[in-house]
C-alpha cells in the first residue's frame, strides 16, 4: 500500500500562505490571545445576565409568596358579615396592586442593572481590543 504524505495543519497552510503572498509574519500567540480574552469577556457577560435573572426569579418567588400568605391570611379570617368581606376583599385587591407595581419596578430595577452590567463587561473589553488593534498596528510603523 502506497503511503499518503502526512497532511499539513490548517495553522501551516495559513503560513505558508502569507509567506507565498509575502505578508508580514503574524503573531499566532497574540491573535490567541486576544479570540481568548474575547471568549473570556462574553463568559463574564453571560454570567452576570444569568445572575440577573436568578435574581428576577428570587424577587417573582418572594413576591408570589407574599401574595399567597396574605391571601390565606384573608380566607382565614373571613368575616361572615357580606360587607366586611367586600371591604376586606376591596383592601386585599389595592395592597395586591400596589405590591404588584412595586414588584414590577424592583424586577425592572434587577433586569436594569444586570443588563447593564453584562454591557460594561463588553464594552469593556471593546474598548481594550481597541487599544490592542492600534498597538499592534503602532508597532508595524
Amino acid at each position: 500500500m502506497a503511503r499518503q504524505p502526512e497532511q499539513e495543519s490548517i495553522l501551516d497552510m495559513f503560513s505558508r500562505l502569507g509567506s507565498d503572498m509575502k505578508l508580514p509574519k503574524m503573531d499566532v500567540e497574540a491573535v490567541l490571545s486576544h479570540h481568548r480574552k474575547n471568549l473570556e469577556a462574553l463568559e463574564k457577560s453571560a454570567r452576570a445576565a444569568a445572575a440577573g435573572a436568578s435574581s428576577v426569579m428570587a424577587k417573582q418567588r418572594e413576591a408570589l409568596q407574599e401574595t399567597l400568605g396574605e391571601f390565606a391570611e384573608m380566607a382565614r379570617g373571613a368575616p361572615g358579615n357580606p360587607q366586611d368581606f367586600m371591604s376586606k376583599q376591596a383592601e386585599f385587591a389595592r395592597k395586591s396592586f400596589e405590591a404588584a407595581v412595586k414588584n414590577a419596578g424592583d424586577v425592572a430595577e434587577i433586569v436594569r442593572k444586570s443588563g447593564s452590567e453584562a454591557l460594561d463587561i463588553l464594552r469593556q473589553r471593546m474598548e481594550e481590543a481597541m487599544k490592542e488593534v492600534r498597538s499592534g498596528g503602532e508597532s508595524r510603523k
